[in-house]
């Protein structure tokens, strides 16, 4: 597969397999190489002194996993360890993402192999596949690994237990390789699919857990300033729907409800015919002009949908909220990934996508996001996440407008968390069930009668809260308000310690003008102020209390033992037990604040 740009001397030797004329390839110049991380200069020693054949790195979307890679490539080949270098990428858009990344280096990989083709052109190092053609075809791989000595980057390994013929064939395929590298910058799966040369470990509990060789997760790239902090705001909201047997039904977004209700409520909201998207939309369209503003002259959003239906209607929504078109991505087809290359070659604001932007896709201008999508994994939250976060210079922050929906703020609260893979764990009863809101998104086919199928009457947003680092901040605000343009209007450049200290700031501010409001409101009465009893909180307010609080005592201990605020929650987490504190009861966040003051 290597080779040079020019036709081989006589002496040189022809390779049985295909008959196909072979010569040495051009050695990638190290000192062409980009200056390496710490992480990356780190791993690169541990790998280099393991000389192991698998190795598997853990990095946060943004960290520089390709560059990483690319640099172990050049140094296996230029010792002569290898000869050939193969790359599985999730898509066909990674493929060319990939190839233009390696060329930048001195290693030309072939993005353009099918398998049809069995061998690439003597002029490259190697070709770049997706994980579909080696399900397809793993003999062919077999053959082309065996005819050198390879070294096989597994990107976004998880992939590989997407189904039992990809796994199966990606073993199949590259055991004889010489060196096998897998990367991963998402949870792993919560399936019980062995991935192919990941290294599992049996724990104490008795359960397989996979085992990683270099591990960078967000908490540790926020801290060096490798990528932005994320703000999450979450906006919940009065929803009305019909129901597929007639019944109509309302709810309000965020509340404790069954998974059924939340998913048709979760629906309804997400509807491009109700209230609730455009008024999201304006305010993220809001966010993403104070960004621009403030320094980020090219920040861009990105709009992730269900479906193709509905990413149109969202475009058109995007046009009539800001006047501009969107750019519109349906497909991982032949010309989606020359319009994701001209949207990020552009200045336009906004991109509406289902899943082509979902995972490795580099936009670095993408600064804002609004995840109305009905995809509910922790593995798929994590790859939407990972396309706002890529930091380019200090300060750029990342904003995500999502539904308050329990298990998503949960998601938006453990951004820091690093999961492994677990075989043969139970499924959690806690988290949600995708298949509901599955069923929920479908119309029932078996009535052609209107008031026999699911219709959203209604659906309007509040700003709920503010999820950063962790911690829940803000109470509930009526979009278009200025309370919620209080949020929306945050400093665009920003460093992790400056914006949890100016969201704790705005919250006080909040909270200090309702009290004033309620007092103003109180005194009108006068003879009855004097006597009347402070008025009893609501559920609702006592636990936007009860949150502050916690914020509060979390901060000062941050500032005592210079511990990350997620880090602190996720103590107390482990301690008291329960959901983040977005979706915390009363009785939890008083049991973790009791639980604090005892550090």
């Amino acid at each position: 597969m290597g080779g040079g740009s020019s036709w081989p001397s006589p002496g040189v030797r022809h390779r049985a397999v295909g008959e196909e004329l072979r010569v040495a390839a051009r050695t990638p110049v190290l000192e062409t190489f980009p200056a390496l991380r710490a992480w990356q200069r780190k791993a690169l020693v541990e790998y280099l002194r393991r000389r192991s054949e698998d190795f598997t790195a853990v990095a946060t979307p943004g960290a520089g996993k390709t560059t990483f890679a690319l640099r172990i490539a050049a140094e296996l080949l230029g010792d002569g360890t290898v000869e050939a270098v193969t790359v599985v990428a999730p898509t066909e858009h990674l493929k060319n993402q990939w190839a233009d990344a390696a060329a930048r280096v001195g290693i030309q990989l072939d993005a353009a192999f099918r398998n049809a083709d069995l061998h690439s052109a003597a002029d490259f190092h190697g070709a770049v596949v997706t994980y579909a053609q080696v399900g397809m075809a793993p003999q062919v791989h077999r053959r082309r690994t065996m005819t050198r000595r390879t070294l096989v980057i597994l990107d976004e390994i998880h992939h590989a237990g997407d189904s039992r013929s990809w796994g199966d064939g990606v073993k199949n395929a590259f055991e004889p390789a010489v060196r096998r590298l897998m990367l991963t910058g998402t949870p792993f799966r919560s399936d019980d699919n062995p991935i192919p040369f990941v290294s599992y470990e049996r724990g104490g509990d008795g359960l397989l857990r996979s085992r990683a060789d270099s591990v960078y997760g967000y908490s540790d790239a926020l801290r060096d300033g490798v990528v932005r902090p994320v703000l999450f705001l979450a906006y919940s909201g009065e929803t009305r729907w019909r129901t597929n047997a007639g019944e109509e039904l309302a709810a309000r977004l965020g509340e404790p409800m069954t998974q059924d209700l939340v998913a048709q409520a979760w629906r309804t909201a997400l509807d491009p015919a109700g209230d609730w998207m455009p008024q999201v939309l304006r305010a993220a369209d809001a966010r993403l002009t104070v960004l621009r503003n403030a320094g980020m002259a090219d920040a861009g959003g990105l709009i992730i949908a269900t479906d193709q239906q509905t990413a149109r209607s969202y475009a058109k929504l995007i046009e009539q909220v800001t006047g501009e078109k969107a750019a519109v991505v349906l497909s991982d087809d032949q010309g989606a990934s020359a319009r994701i290359a001209t949207f990020a070659a552009s200045d336009q604001r906004w991109l509406v996508a289902v899943r082509m932007v979902s995972e490795g896709v580099d936009i670095p201008r993408l600064a804002v996001g609004v995840y109305a999508t009905s995809a509910s994994t922790p593995l798929y939250f994590a790859q939407a996440i990972g396309r706002f976060v890529r930091a380019r210079r200090p300060g750029e922050t990342a904003s995500v407008f999502l539904p308050s929906v329990p298990h998503l703020l949960g998601l938006a609260s453990e951004m820091e968390t690093e999961r492994d893979h677990v075989l043969g764990k139970p499924k959690e009863a806690d988290g949600f069930d995708d298949d509901l809101l599955e069923r929920a998104q479908r119309d029932d086919q078996a009535s052609g009668e209107l008031e026999k199928r699911f219709a959203a009457l209604s659906a309007t947003a509040e700003l709920d809260q503010v999820i950063f680092d962790g911690a829940s901040f803000g109470t509930a605000a009526q979009a278009g308000t200025p309370e919620e343009e209080e949020y929306l209007g945050l400093p665009g450049l920003l460093t992790a310690d400056q914006v949890s200290l100016l969201l704790t700031k705005r919250q006080a501010a909040q909270l200090a003008a309702q009290r004033r409001r309620t007092a103003d409101g109180a005194a009108q009465p006068a003879a009855a102020a004097t006597a009347a009893p402070p008025a009893p909180m609501s559920a609702a307010q006592r636990r936007v209390a009860l949150r502050r609080q916690l914020n509060a005592l979390v901060a000062a201990r941050h500032h005592r033992t210079g511990q990350p605020h997620g880090k602190i929650h996720a103590e107390l987490r482990r301690l008291c037990g329960g959901p983040p504190s977005a979706q915390a009861t009363i009785e939890q966040l008083e049991e973790r604040i009791a639980t604090v003051q005892t550090l």
